[in-house]
This record gives C-alpha cells, structure tokens and sequence, in this order.
C-alpha cells in the first residue's frame, strides 16, 4: 500500500468518524427536541383538561378518547379503576394506578407507549379532587369524583417519527457526500503533500545515480520537508567533506610514502652491486635500508592507528592513568639517553575510562614528540594529575601559523621537514582524545618550549576485584 493511498484512507476515515459521530449527535438532539415538544403539549393538554369546562365550581373532565387517531384522554379513580361506563382503551400501568392514588401528591409520568398499534407519547397527571367527570358516551352524565385520581393523557408520535425519517434519510445523505469528499480531498491533499516529497525523492535519487555529493538541495522553507532538505544537506557536506579528507589521505601517504621508497629503490638499486662495495660500504648500506623499512612499517602503523580511530572500542575500562604515564616515560627515557635528554615526571593517582593501548600510544606519541623537538641535553617536564597530562619541552616552540594545523594529518611545519617522522603522531594523539571524550591542546610554554595538554575524563577508583591487571 502507498503512501498516497494511506494518507486518503486516513482522510477519510477521520471524515467518516467526525461526520458519524455528528449525524448521531444531530439525530439525538432532534429527537430530544421533538419529543420534549411534545412533552410540553401534552402537559398543556392535561391542565386545559382539568382546569377547563367548570360546572358548579367543579372542573368537568371528559373522555376523548376515539374522537381523533393517537389522541385520547382517559380519567382513572383514586383506586386504580375506571368509570364503568367507559371503553378503558389506555392500560393502567403500575406507575399510573400509583400515581392516581396518590390523590395529587405524587409526580407526573412522562414516557412512549403504544394504543392499539399507533406509537403515542403518554402522560399521567396527578388530580387532587374533587372533580366531575363526564364519559364521552354520555356527555350530559356527570359524576363527582370527590378523592381524586390521576388523567391520562396521550398524543401519537406519527408526527416526531416522519420527522426523524426524513433527518435520517438527510443524514445518511450527508455522511454518503462526506465520504465522497473526503476521498476527494483526500486524493488533492495527497498529491500536494507528496510533490515536494517526490520531488525531494527525485533529487536524491539522482543524486544517488551521479554520486556527485558536491550538490546541494534546496534549503527549502521552515517545515518539515525544509528541515529534512536541511540535514540532507548536511549529510552530504559531512560526506563531501569525507571524501575530500580520504582523498587528502590518499595524496598525503603518497607522497609520505614516496620519499621512503624512492631511497629504498636507489639503496636496492646500489645493492645490485653489492660485491663491488667494500664491508664498511655494505653495512651502512644495509642500516640505510633497514631504517627505511622501520619509517615505512611506522608510517603504515600511523595510518592504521588513524584508520582504527573511527571503530568502536570493544576493550575499555577502567584505566590507572599515572601508572600508565609513568611506565610511558620510562621509556622515553632510554630513548633519550642517547642525546642527553632527562625526563622529569610528578604524577597523582588517577583513573580514567578508555582503551588502554590507545591512550598509551598517545601519551607515547607525545613523549616521543617533546624528545625530537628538545636540544641535546635538554628536560621534558611531564606532570599527570586529575586525568591530565602536561607534557612541557624546552625545544623551538610552536609558532602561531602552526598552532591552527598541529594535530592535521601529515601536517609538518616547515622548519620540522628536516626531522624525522610521518606527521601522524599528534593526529593519532587528538584521535584518542576525541574517542575517549577528552581533548588535547598546545600552548606556548613560559621561558620557550612547547606545551601539550592531554585531558580524559576521570572516573572514581573502582573496586580492587574490578581493576583490570
């Protein structure tokens, strides 16, 4: 079923119940109408009865009963009984006889009933007497009914009936052209919500068939399909904006990767002649491969890191962050021997939630980062403490055109060319710091230096048998 058909089903059912529920509400409240109109002539009818006709001071009450169809008006005794002389053709219901007997004190009946097959609408009107009466035979006998009783009278409901037929056929009418209405509308309704839609369908499609996500849509107005046309739109920026980052990956580890290979290609092409070298000759040749192949297994070890950045972490939990920092920095420091450099930390105890290896590799990429960029000789300060690490060198600093673009991707700055590296240890550092919900910044160091802070979110110690070894 389409979404076309759905909406007019939907349409025309809210249509159907709304007119349904008002053609009964309509039909209730006319025969309410109707038949209180009728109460209120046949209460008339009962006092102009009694109140009417006086003889000797007493109100004479006649039977009426056979002069017109459904009309009739019937005098019954205090005890329940009626003249002897009259044909009775109202049935004395329980309610009538009791309210006959109450000699005036009881309540008025009002209900519907039916006299000799005609549907009538009846009314029991307590007397209090005395009265006289006259039997409809015989209008000239009149008798005293000294305690009192209660009339009946009646008047045909043929009328309120024909009424109401001719409301129900009229109704039935309305709720028919309701329906068909409602279809109707349903129908225009449909194909005017739906041609933005399809047309918002269309563009996306096509979008789809020429893959060209540099497009954009109409931002539309403040609706809902404005607002869907809206995050499209930047659904397809953040992909544009994926694609240029890949294809920029792409361009950036070529040309890292050309570098190495270019020399590994010229030391493989010397290596041909390696019987014409001399012992000395050769092993420099063979350290100048292997350290070519050590940056290129690096270099690709950097690019899976940052590739692995956008995978869930299956093995987070809780981590002791100071000994972490501390076991990093002892190796920094025998990497640095050879140059001189020190490493001095001052850590606190402190814990933090993520993936262990991940958050060594970075605080090892930030240690390996300050070793580089120290003089011969030189301090690295690490300090860790409430889930941050300062990491502070004494080296050349980081310039203000740097600053901006220092955790990119193979971003080197110009005066860094000549180092060593890939330009993917600080972009792995701000990945972690990104998956681990933290943050990582550079700042100026007073009296020179660079100064790196690496914040994580820091959670209570937990339990000893929940520490992870």
């Amino acid at each position: 079923m389409t979404f076309r058909t759905r909406l007019v089903l939907v349409a025309t059912a809210a249509v159907l119940v709304v007119v349904v529920i008002g053609s009964l509400a309509t039909y209730v409240v006319a025969y309410d109408s109707l038949v209180g109109s009728l109460d209120v002539t046949l209460q008339q009818d009962a006092r102009n009865l009694v109140s009417g006709n006086q003889n000797d001071k007493l109100p004479v009450i006649q039977n009426t009963c056979g002069r017109a169809v459904g009309y009739c008006s019937q005098m019954v005794w205090a005890d329940g009984q009626v003249h002897t002389g009259d044909p009775q053709p109202l049935a004395i219901s329980a309610g009538a006889a009791q309210t006959a007997g109450s000699l005036g004190t009881g309540q008025q009946l009002l209900f519907s009933t039916r006299v000799d097959g005609i549907p009538v609408r009846e009314i029991v009107y307590p007397l209090a007497g005395p009265y006289a009466y006259s039997n409809g035979n015989q209008p000239v006998q009149r008798l005293t009914m000294p305690l009192g009783g209660a009339l009946q009278v009646t008047a045909p409901l043929t009328g309120v009936q024909e009424g109401l037929h001719r409301l129900a056929v009229a109704l039935w009418l309305i709720i028919l052209v309701g329906v068909g209405l409602a279809v109707l509308l349903g129908l225009a309704v449909g194909r005017t919500v739906l041609r933005p839609l399809n047309e918002l369908t269309g563009s996306i499609e096509d979008l789809a068939r020429t893959t060209n996500v540099s497009r954009r849509l109409d931002p539309g107005g403040p609706d809902e399909l404005g607002r869907l046309r809206r995050a499209f739109n930047r659904l397809l920026t953040a992909l544009d904006s994926s694609r240029e980052s890949q294809r920029q990956l792409v361009l950036d580890a070529s040309h890292e990767l050309r570098t190495p290979l270019t020399s590994l290609r010229t030391n493989m092409e010397v290596a041909r002649r390696m019987e014409e070298l001399d012992p000395d000759e050769r092993q420099v040749l063979i350290g100048d491969v292997l350290t070519q192949l050590d940056e290129l297994t690096s270099l690709v070890a950097d690019m899976a890191e940052l590739a692995r950045g956008d995978m869930p972490q299956l093995t987070s939990g809780p981590v002791r962050f100071d000994e972490l920092v501390l076991g990093a920095v002892e190796v920094a420091t025998t990497h640095g021997r050879s140059r001189g450099v020190t490493f001095v930390a001052s850590t606190h105890p402190s814990w933090v939630s993520g993936s262990s290896a991940r958050i060594e590799r970075a605080v090892d990429n930030l240690l390996d980062n300050a070793l580089k960029y120290s003089p011969d000789g030189g301090v690295v300060e690490v300090g860790c403490a409430a889930g941050i690490l300062v990491v502070r060198d004494h080296g050349p600093g980081v310039s203000e055109a740097d600053i901006e673009h220092i955790f990119d991707r193979f971003y080197r700055a110009p005066e860094a060319r000549s180092r060593p590296g890939s330009g993917l240890g600080l972009a792995i550092v701000a990945q972690v710091a990104l998956d681990e919900g933290g943050q990582v910044s550079v700042h100026h160091a007073p009296g020179g230096g660079a100064l790196f802070r690496f914040a994580l979110p820091t959670i209570s110690a937990p339990h000893p048998s929940r520490t992870t070894p």
